[in-house]
């Protein structure tokens, strides 16, 4: 990516969810196909209910940084925040940005309870040469607080300035129709194959 130029990309993989989640869509999508073969509309309907609940929760939560934003793509919702505004983040077993007064939350990115906890017990050390690279949670770490330094720098912000909370009133919040659409079309369609 190339620092400063807003249409610049930098997507973050997840780490966590995937593989349960794409095992959780091939068995929703069988749920599916079993319940319309088998005449059972109320289990195709849930079963698809619990299909768009499954793609919405685990495998739509992406990060990245479009240019001087950080995108938290979430499960009903997309928040765009500009780096220069944010605060502090951290990534415990979620990531965690604070800008303003406000904390935006992504699932996307996040650590094990149990790297969390040996990660409160002791404090990193320096790596020596040759030592083995960070994981992948404290690379994302470490590359964001670069971005949002870098962002701070390039508009001029200090930290904790009146100029960074008037930045966090730009924070975008955009629902993500697409999925709260099929997810209460699907539960209306559960409903109402209960009652008939």
């Amino acid at each position: 990516m190339t620092q400063g130029q807003d249409g610049a990309v930098e997507r973050f993989r997840p780490t966590s969810g995937q593989v349960v989640g794409w095992i959780g869509l091939v068995l929703a999508a069988g749920a599916v196909l079993l319940g319309i073969v088998s005449g059972a509309p109320s289990v195709a309907a849930g079963a698809l209910a619990l299909g768009v609940l499954d793609w919405a929760a685990m495998l739509k939560p992406r990060v990245l940084v479009e240019g001087r934003w950080l995108v938290l793509r979430n499960m009903f919702e997309t928040v765009r925040v500009p780096l220069a505004a944010i605060e502090e983040l951290a990534i415990r077993q979620v990531l965690a940005v604070r800008a303003g007064e406000r904390r935006y939350v992504s699932p996307a990115l996040g650590r094990s309870f149990r790297q969390v906890m040996r990660s409160n017990r002791q404090a990193p050390e320096p790596q020596p040469t040759g030592a083995s690279a960070p994981s992948y949670p404290d690379f994302v770490e470490q590359r964001l607080r670069h971005l949002t330094e870098e962002a701070r720098t390039l508009e001029g912000v200090g930290r904790y300035s009146d100029e960074q909370v008037a930045l966090a009133a730009e924070v975008r919040r955009e629902p993500a129709w697409l999925e709260i659409g099929l997810f209460a079309a699907a539960v209306v369609a559960f409903v109402v194959t209960l009652v008939v």
